[in-house]
């Protein structure tokens, strides 16, 4: 589809509101960085040597990289698509040959003193190649073969993702279901997706029999009680969803046991109460929620975090980064984070929804739903309300890679969004 030209008065009106909020999210994550990090013997903030200077020169590289999306044609990011997903996708596989192991997962890539996550960038990458495809003029959602190829498109960055044991990048790739279902795709999908979470944990937790007679039980209500008109159809259809919910339960052991890694199915069963390590497994989650309730209302200041300071947190400049927000901060502190990344979603929803482009639009819902799920996840791994699964908080924690990843997604959207009224 041709691009409409459109007079020079109207390009290049770019949305100023995630654009401040993306600063101060990075500018506070680098002062919380900084906090987690802090050594006397290191104190000056261009310490190249300690993580918050590192983390200053991703951010001047991030800037930077930020300030060129702005400066580049919006066809250009969709023209590109496929190639930009194939050379991840390139990079992925070789990951699973030459990747250094860090914490379990072989997912980077060393070149010396740099090193790069190629994962990170797949995010971005498959969105921008999903909206091109999602945008062809020809495109029919209801076909099988359409959301067949959709679903490989999205399934084999992250089967290569799992392949090197980052089951937590893997899983990011769920985001993607917010911007299938705004572009139509059945909300029984969901509801599936639900069921499937319940019977997973449900089996973890009761007996496989008596959970299955749960599941019967509810069925014969459903047909002889809940249902007013009974067909031949429906007979069959009941019976068929008992089958399938019995075979699934049934796999969940060889699932939970050959799938998942060791450190992975603990951290689920002290989410779930099955085990209880404070000295162990739940650790970092114990230590984090202290950190966080120690702050109080207001917190300890700037620098004054003593479990902070004492390294009781594991990770606590990356994946436990808000721990340092809820010590040193406190309540209000954390509530006003918390604050800037909903305003931030509610944001990029509404910048999307007012894409006249499907590109545009599928894009900007996949870059709130990639946001959400990381938001979400950390913050909730860090409370204990969800398993620890090792993802970053968007803009906030330590990490190149990541940085650099979520500034593209964020001002490739703001880019196009300038330009919203081409149809791209």
């Amino acid at each position: 589809m041709q691009a409409r030209q459109l007079p020079s008065t109207e390009k290049k009106r770019y949305d100023w509101v995630p654009i401040l909020l993306y600063l101060g999210i990075v500018l506070f994550g680098w002062l919380n960085i900084y906090a987690a990090c802090y050594d006397e013997m290191h104190a000056s903030v261009f310490d190249f040597s300690r993580q918050h200077g590192k983390q200053l020169l991703w951010m001047g590289i991030a800037f930077l990289m930020a300030i060129c999306v702005l400066l580049i044609h919006p066809r250009v990011f969709s023209s590109s698509a496929y190639v930009i997903y194939g050379i991840v996708l390139i990079l992925l596989v070789v990951t699973l040959f030459i990747g250094t192991v860090t914490h379990g997962g072989q997912s980077w890539i060393d070149f010396g003193a740099f090193k790069f996550q190629p994962s990170e960038f797949a995010k971005f990458a498959t969105a921008l190649a999903l909206a091109k495809t999602i945008s062809a003029i020809d495109i029919d959602l209801t076909l099988p073969r359409t959301r067949i190829t959709l679903a490989l498109m999205v399934l084999i960055p992250a089967g290569l993702i799992l392949l090197q044991h980052d089951t937590g990048s893997a899983l990011v790739f769920l985001a993607f279901l917010l911007p299938f279902f705004r572009e139509g795709l059945s909300h029984y999908i969901l509801l599936v997706g639900v069921l499937a979470i319940i019977l997973f944990v449900s089996a973890l937790l009761i007996n496989k029999f008596i959970l299955m007679g749960i599941i019967l039980a509810l069925c014969l209500f459903y047909l002889f009680v809940w249902l007013s008109k009974r067909t031949s159809r429906t007979y069959w259809h009941t019976a068929a969803f008992f089958v399938v919910c019995c075979l699934f339960t049934l796999s969940v052991d060889f699932t939970f046991e050959h799938i998942l890694e060791t450190h992975q199915r603990n951290r689920i069963y002290v989410l779930l109460g099955k085990v209880e390590d404070p000295k162990g497994i739940g650790y970092n989650v114990d230590q984090a929620k202290i950190a966080i309730g120690s702050g109080g209302l207001f917190g300890k200041g700037f620098l004054n975090g003593t479990i902070t300071k004492a390294d009781f947190v594991p990770e606590q400049e990356t994946d436990f980064i808000f721990c340092t927000v809820g010590e040193e901060w406190g309540f209000l502190g954390s509530i006003v984070l918390l604050a800037a990344y909903v305003y931030l979603l509610v944001y990029l929803i509404g910048m999307a929804e007012r894409q006249r482009s499907t590109f545009s639009r599928f894009y900007g819902y996949s870059v709130a739903g990639i946001l959400f799920f990381h938001f979400f996840i950390n913050i909730g791994m860090v409370l204990g309300l969800v398993p620890v699964i090792g993802i970053p908080l968007p803009f906030f924690s330590y990490g190149g890679s990541s940085l650099i990843a979520f500034t593209l997604l964020l001002f490739i959207f703001i880019r196009q969004d300038a330009d919203k009224n081409a149809l791209i």
